[in-house]
């Protein structure tokens, strides 16, 4: 399985760190080891300071494929879910200074937390509203009609340079209101009116 994760795909949140708006889809990858085991706490990591959460519809490949047209990406996944992409901004920000790739700020074990996927046709993928709640407090709302890439044209993108396969899982992009995790900080995500993520940080 492949975790494959687009950056900057909401303008607003490309703005708030103070990047680009991009062209294309940023791409970068976690590893499997990456997804927290369900129903098990987040454990702040020895290596960073500054841990932050990020909200983000999933896609879960149900049809392999490569080169796959754009009119046909829609054919290749048909379960959506939500997932927290939790980043050591500490560290992806010394990496970024130097040139470096993310991969150890964003692939650490746990990184990705995963809620259980869902038939999209209950959902309309062009106009879904999600959120994360922290401490009772809304923290980050987003909606996907928002995306500068959408479904389709990141399941076309990504299959010109990586062969899909099922189960691969896909996360889209975070909107605006990432922030900082403590110790004991509870979030909580919504898709639409429906929590789907209950998980406390240790």
């Amino acid at each position: 399985m492949k975790i494959i994760c687009i950056g900057r795909n909401y303008a607003e949140h490309a703005k708030e760190l103070g990047n680009e708006v991009p062209d294309n889809p940023v791409i970068f990858m976690k590893p499997d080891t990456a997804v927290l085991k369900k129903g098990s706490d987040f454990y702040i990591p020895e290596f960073s300071d500054d841990i932050h959460y990020e909200l983000e519809v999933v896609l879960k490949i149900s049809k392999g494929g490569k080169y796959i047209r754009e009119e046909n990406a829609g054919k290749h996944f048909d379960e959506i879910g939500l997932g927290i992409d939790f980043t050591a901004r500490d560290l992806q920000s010394k990496l970024k200074e130097k040139g470096l790739p993310w991969e150890l700020a964003k692939g650490f074990d746990g990184s990705a937390v995963i809620s259980e996927f869902f038939k999209k046709e209950d959902f309309d993928l062009q106009n879904l509203n999600f959120s994360l709640i922290k401490n009772k407090e809304k923290v980050q709302e987003g909606n996907t009609s928002l995306m500068l890439f959408r479904p389709e044209n990141i399941i076309a993108f990504v299959s010109q340079y990586f062969t899909l396969r099922t189960g691969d899982l896909i996360f889209t992009g975070t909107p605006k209101g990432v922030g900082k995790i403590s110790e004991n900080d509870i979030l909580e995500a919504y898709l639409e009116d429906q929590k789907v993520l209950d998980l406390r940080i240790q």
